[in-house]
């Protein structure tokens, strides 16, 4: 399990050959670093007697930003998994009619599955983004910077997890699935461009 990895051997098994983990992984774990770092912001305000007016507001962040580090560090194992079951779709027999009918759909069904994954991190990518705004108002700016920083990785994770939904829509037979899930991924991603640089802002205005 990632959790269960240091930096060194995780980088080390990404630089390698092996398709997994991939960008898909890494697209998690920028959000986990995000969330992360909302976390931290929490954590360096709470219980400063200048930030008391906001300790409320404050904790039910942090709430929330753990929640998410803890389902963003999941599916980096959960897309490494997603990989492994497509690669044994692809190597299954296809001597035979019946071989051959029984591999496309167990690739079928195994692509949407790792499209599946990416798509979550997105959505939890987006969800991190959108505490940034409050921390970036109430945090301790003794930290302020984090706040922008995980707004950036928040967003990177973002971009990163929709190339890997893109990708696999690419050979997906199901023109419904495909289409919904374009339409989904663009209303996911709409604005959060400008969500980032309005975090930016309000970090430059405090720093």
């Amino acid at each position: 399990m990632f959790s269960e990895k240091r930096l060194g051997e995780f980088l080390d098994e990404l630089a390698s050959s092996a398709p997994a983990p991939g960008g898909g992984s890494v697209a998690a774990i920028a959000g986990a670093l995000g969330a992360a770092l909302v976390s931290m912001v929490c954590n360096l305000t709470i219980g400063k007697e200048k930030y008391k007016d906001v300790e409320l507001d404050m904790k039910a962040l942090l709430e929330q930003s753990e929640a998410l580090r803890a389902e963003l560090t999941g599916l980096v194992d959960a897309d490494v998994q997603a990989y492994n079951k497509l690669s044994a779709a692809y190597k299954l027999p296809k001597a035979t009619d019946e071989g051959r009918k029984a591999r496309s759909a167990a690739i079928q069904k195994a692509l949407i599955e790792a499209t599946d994954v990416p798509f979550e991190v997105a959505r939890q990518c987006t969800a991190v983004m959108d505490l940034c705004i409050p921390g970036a108002e109430k945090g301790s700016t003794a930290a302020i910077s984090d706040i922008g920083v995980g707004a950036l990785l928040a967003e990177a994770g973002l971009r990163a997890a929709a190339m890997n939904v893109m990708i696999n829509l690419g050979t997906i037979k199901d023109q419904q699935f495909v289409r919904r899930s374009r339409r989904q991924l663009k209303a996911l991603t709409k604005g959060r461009s400008r969500q980032k640089k309005a975090v930016i802002k309000v970090v430059e205005g405090r720093l």
